[in-house]
């Protein structure tokens, strides 16, 4: 048995202006997502950079160990690594990008005056002062890596998400809803013609 459906103006108007609040909430996903990639690409640039300059930092590093180690021996070595007094202190912060909370880690005493260091001066040397300063850079960029990479990843998410919503609302939500007001337009014009040819059904007998 076949359900005669018999929509109204009033529900047609209220389709279009869901159509239309669909179509700008599609619009401004858009820039979204577009202004979301663009910032990623930005970021990613950054990343590789940092990961370029944080490898050659920590063969550098290596490099002055390795002379501190044959001019010094190992037991030293950790004696003094043993007596430095100030660590990295780290404070993760958050920065906007277009709506995605990303960290900022700011950081300090990583990079120090040989003297603040701890282990004093007598007992050390240039090559073991080179040393803990080219880690103390490893360190640095270590850090900086670290807030770039995490700022990828939520980026990346929020990428991923919007586009789903925006696929979703472009392939699914309003061509449903063109539809339905097809459909709806379709079926209001019929019940019109249809009043039409009784009233002049009516109109005849009269």
């Amino acid at each position: 048995m076949a359900i005669d459906i018999k929509p109204t103006r009033s529900e047609l108007q209220k389709l279009k202006q869901r159509i239309k609040l669909a179509k700008s909430g599609y619009n401004l996903l858009k820039k979204k997502r577009d202004g979301l990639i663009m910032d990623f690409f930005e970021v990613l640039k950054e990343a590789k950079t940092l990961r370029q300059d944080m490898t050659s930092e920590y063969i550098n590093a290596l490099n002055k160990i390795n002379i501190a180690r044959v001019i010094e021996t190992d037991s030293k070595l950790k004696s003094i690594a043993m007596a430095v007094r100030n660590k990295p202190v780290v404070a993760l912060q958050t920065k906007n990008i277009m709506g995605v909370l990303v960290p900022k880690i700011e950081s300090q005493h990583h990079a120090q005056h040989f003297l603040d260091r701890g282990y004093g001066t007598i007992g050390s040397s240039a090559a073991i002062d080179e040393a803990a300063e080219g880690y103390e850079k490893v360190v640095e960029k270590v850090i900086k890596a670290a807030e770039v990479e995490t700022a990828l990843k939520k980026l990346l998410i929020e990428i991923e998400k919007t586009k789903r919503r925006v696929n979703a609302l472009e392939f699914s939500v309003i061509p449903k809803l063109e539809k339905l007001k097809a459909f709806i337009s379709m079926r209001l014009e019929e019940m019109e013609r249809e009043n039409t040819f009784r009233m002049k059904r009516i109109k005849q007998k009269m």
